[in-house]
Formats: C-alpha cells, structure tokens, sequence
C-alpha cells in the first residue's frame, strides 16, 4: 500500500487539469476483465475515467492479477491511470482526488475490482485466502462508496451520480467449493440496496451488475480450482450456451451510468446468459 501511495503522489504532481466531457468516472479493477471493458466504454461514450488498479499479484493468492503494464496502456486523452489498491482508503481517496482536481468532480464510480478463491469447503478454505476475497470483493467495494459517494454528492443539485458495482450470479447461487466468493459478493448486493436508500432523493443512484460466466481471468482460476481443461467448459451451464465476453457487462455498466438509468436504484441486474434460470 505504501508504494502504491507514493506513486499516486508522484501521478497528482504532474497532472494537469483538463475539461469536462459527457461525465467523469472512476473505474476499480480496471487492468483487466470487466473493470478494462468498463473503462474503454465509458470513455468511448465520452467520459473522462480514472482507471484504478493495484497493477501488482496479491502475494495470498496463486494466480496473477493485473499488472501495471496492462494499467497504463490504458492511458489516453480521456483516461488516466493511476495505480492504487482498493481496499485502501486513503490511495483510493487520493485517485478521486485527481478526478475532481484534473476534471471538476466525479459522476460516476464503478467498483469492478474482484478476485476469487476455493476449491475446497468452505471450512477448509486457507484463512489468507478467504480474507483476500472479502477484502477486495466486499470490503473494496465498501471502500468504494465511502471515498465516493461524498464526491458524487460534491456535485451540484440536480446531480446524476452513479454509484456502480460488479457483483457476479454467484451472490444468489450456492456454488460448491466457493463459499467466499458467493458470501462476498451476496454482501455486494446487500450494501447495494442499503445504499440505494440512504442516496434516496440525493440524485444518485445505486446498482449492481451480476454476470454469469465471462471471458476473464477469475473464470480460468475457477476452473483451475473446479480441474477442468478449461473456462469454456462453463458455457454449458448457460442457456445461451457461450461465456460471456467483458465488453458485454460493460454495455449494461455505461447504460446504468447514463441518464437513461435515472430511475433505476437498488437492483441487481443479472446479465448471466440465462445462468440463474
């Protein structure tokens, strides 16, 4: 967290400040996955986006995250990159810092950050690894409003703030073996709609996405942890018979962070393939 935090030092001293577009957005999770899908709609919509991600392996978890070579190549006239844990809430304080320095306030926040752990019972899960996935699936999320749901209410009445996060199926299946993982992201939800009320009659909305199996890399560690040859074994379990691809959520996330979406807040909106039928 310290590095992460002097980089994001080094970021605010350079930045200049720019104009404002369509909105502006901050993105968790963004070097890979929906979290980058996000990112390049959004931004191909017209929104200026802050793209957080630690860029860094969690040294509890045996697969790789996103780096920071993935972080940066997000970087454009549009996007900025700026590296930063999401369960920390003083760098994640400091990434919408820039948004309202660099672009006079923030409009959206999306939290996409995720990761995932299992393959045993819940009882005989390894403890770091447990706390890795509450820590980045429910409390990175928790950290996400507390850091942004002040910036989004920052804005003048009448505000259109969206408070967004990426939660899975997985919070409204039992899925064997990922006992973790479906209590986080269950908890997901469950905030999701606590905050919908507390923002009632603020202008700011909140919701939450639930994809089915998508073409990201949690996918291939749930089939490394379910010893499957591969993700695509998963597709069958959809009715539309195929994973799903990130840039697909992320229509669904640029459509909740639009105007259209105004009078949606509380939901949990399944875009799965069909998997929880």
């Amino acid at each position: 967290m310290t590095s992460s935090r002097t980089r994001l030092a080094r970021q605010r001293s350079r930045l200049p400040v720019g104009g404002r577009a369509r909105g502006v957005a901050l993105v968790t999770g963004a070097a890979r996955g929906i979290g980058r899908a996000a990112v390049r709609r959004l931004s191909a919509e017209g929104f200026n986006v802050v793209a957080v991600d630690r860029g860094a392996d969690d040294p509890r978890l045996p697969y790789s995250m996103g780096t920071m070579a993935e972080l940066q190549s997000l970087g454009n006239e549009r996007v900025v990159a700026i590296p930063a844990d999401t369960c920390d809430a003083e760098a994640l304080a400091g990434a919408v810092e820039i948004a309202e320095r660099r672009w006079g306030g923030l409009d959206v926040m999306v939290a996409a950050a995720g990761v995932i752990a299992g393959g045993v019972p819940a009882w005989e899960l390894d403890a770091e690894q447990e706390r890795a996935v509450l820590e980045v699936n429910l409390y990175g999320v928790l950290t996400a409003a507390r850091v942004g749901i002040p910036a989004l209410l920052r804005r003048p009445e009448p505000r259109h703030g969206r408070f967004i996060a990426v939660a899975s199926t997985a919070a409204t299946r039992g899925l064997p073996m990922l006992a973790a993982y479906c209590a986080s992201k269950a908890g997901v939800t469950g905030l999701i709609r606590a905050l919908a009320v507390e923002l009632g009659g603020t202008g700011v909305t909140a919701n939450a996405v639930s994809p089915g199996s998508t073409r990201t890399s949690i996918l291939d560690e749930t089939a490394r942890l379910y010893e499957l040859a591969s993700a695509e074994a998963f597709a069958a379990q959809q009715p539309h018979g195929r994973l799903l691809d990130p840039e697909e959520i992320a229509g669904l996330i640029a459509w909740l962070a639009g105007p259209e979406s105004a009078g949606a807040t509380g939901g949990d909106y399944p875009f799965d393939g069909g998997l929880a039928l």
